[in-house]
């Protein structure tokens, strides 16, 4: 999952950023609103957590810019006020969530996951394809009930290539949600990720679930059931 953090106070951003990446997140940061504008327009992200109070332009001001231009992308506030009337406002203009400062990590974690989970019409922190199932919170992986050990990066395609179970992914937009733009890996990185999740997820497995889609991409599904 690909996440961006918006926040001017340098220490702040640095250990929130910090923190999500050995969660296994895929993490951009910036410091002021014109500067994550200009992110938000390049990349699709999965949330953005965002202060209020920012150089340049606010967070409010930064939200009703992207909604007015369609873009749903979940939106975390990050706040040292705790008003009333600024928590209404900033759902109403269509931020999805509020943390107050100072906040436990476990916490944004938490939000973080549940911004994801309404994104993709989940109602649980498990996600399941055939005997194929993931645990968000505990990261735990199983296949016919025996756990599967995945690196950070391997959990992460396999994370979302199940919230968007049977539907095609090219390599682009998988490498999109992965990797930040600091990432300069080679160009069959993707190839190869998907070569060792294949040998942890289908080796054993009369039944595959991850499928190549020539010239296209992966998808991931249950090939009994489409």
């Amino acid at each position: 999952m690909r996440v961006l953090v918006v926040e001017d106070e340098k220490d702040l951003n640095r250990i929130i950023t910090k923190k999500l990446k050995v969660e296994g997140y895929s993490v951009d940061n910036c410091f002021d609103g014109e500067e994550a504008l200009a992110y938000i327009e390049m990349t699709n992200y999965d949330v953005i957590i965002m202060d209020i109070m920012m150089p340049k332009k606010n967070g409010y001001d930064v939200l009703k810019e992207i909604r007015l231009e369609g873009n749903a992308t979940p939106i975390i506030f990050l706040t040292a006020k705790d008003t009333l009337e600024e928590r209404v406002y900033g759902l109403d203009i269509g931020a999805d969530d509020y943390l107050v400062k100072p906040f436990h990590f476990e916490e944004l974690m938490a939000r973080i996951r549940v911004a994801i989970r309404r994104r993709h019409g989940s109602i649980s922190n498990q996600l399941q394809v055939a005997d194929l199932i993931i645990d968000l919170n505990t990261r735990e992986v199983k296949r016919d009930g025996k756990l599967i050990e995945l690196s950070a990066k391997e959990f992460s395609i396999l994370e979302y290539m199940m919230q968007n179970a049977g539907i095609v992914l090219s390599r682009d937009r998988l490498e999109e949600h992965i990797w930040n733009y600091e990432y300069q890996g080679g160009s069959n990185m993707i190839d190869v990720y998907i070569r060792y999740l294949r040998i942890k997820i289908d080796k054993d497995y009369e039944q595959k679930l991850i499928h190549t889609v020539r010239g296209v991409g992966y998808v991931l599904k249950d090939k009994g059931n489409s």
